[in-house]
């Protein structure tokens, strides 16, 4: 295992990308049941090796759910329009057919919006009982708050 040092005291193992790797056609092929692409996290088992991201525009709750039911991992943006309002659909489809000189003005608006921590458990809470794993992400400055 080919570990690395990423804090202090925390050690992680070397993961690749897609440039890393160079596949080269060959005279064998493998069985596709015979190759696995499964992976995980301490004791989180994923089918696929996708990590979703966590954009509000990406990533609802429902779509959490169908995510992580077809092996990812999903990560909700708990910063975002979703711990914000009880529904930001109407929001979401208001910014996607803003005008782009107009958007960044009202995303401003829109965002500015107090984070409801009873939101943040509610959207977790929904996307576990669906059975589903699911990441959250939090800048550092809102870590301890959250």
């Amino acid at each position: 295992m080919n570990e690395i040092e990423i804090g202090r005291g925390k050690r992680g193992r070397r993961a690749y990308s897609f440039d890393d790797i160079a596949i080269v056609p060959s005279r064998r092929t493998r069985d596709p049941r015979d190759v696995s692409v499964e992976w995980q996290i301490d004791a989180y088992h994923f089918d696929i090796p996708v990590i979703a991201a966590p954009m509000d525009s990406v990533m609802s709750p429902e779509s959490a759910i169908a995510f992580g039911r077809l092996g990812g991992l999903p990560v909700l943006d708990l910063e975002g329009l979703w711990t914000r309002y009880e529904d930001p659909r109407p929001l979401l489809a208001e910014i996607a057919d803003l005008l782009p000189s107009e958007a960044t003005a009202r995303m401003q608006e829109i965002y500015r919006e107090e984070i409801q921590p009873e939101l943040i458990v509610e959207r977790l809470r929904q996307i576990r009982d669906a059975g589903v794993t699911v990441a959250g992400a939090l800048t550092p400055q809102r870590t301890q708050q959250f």
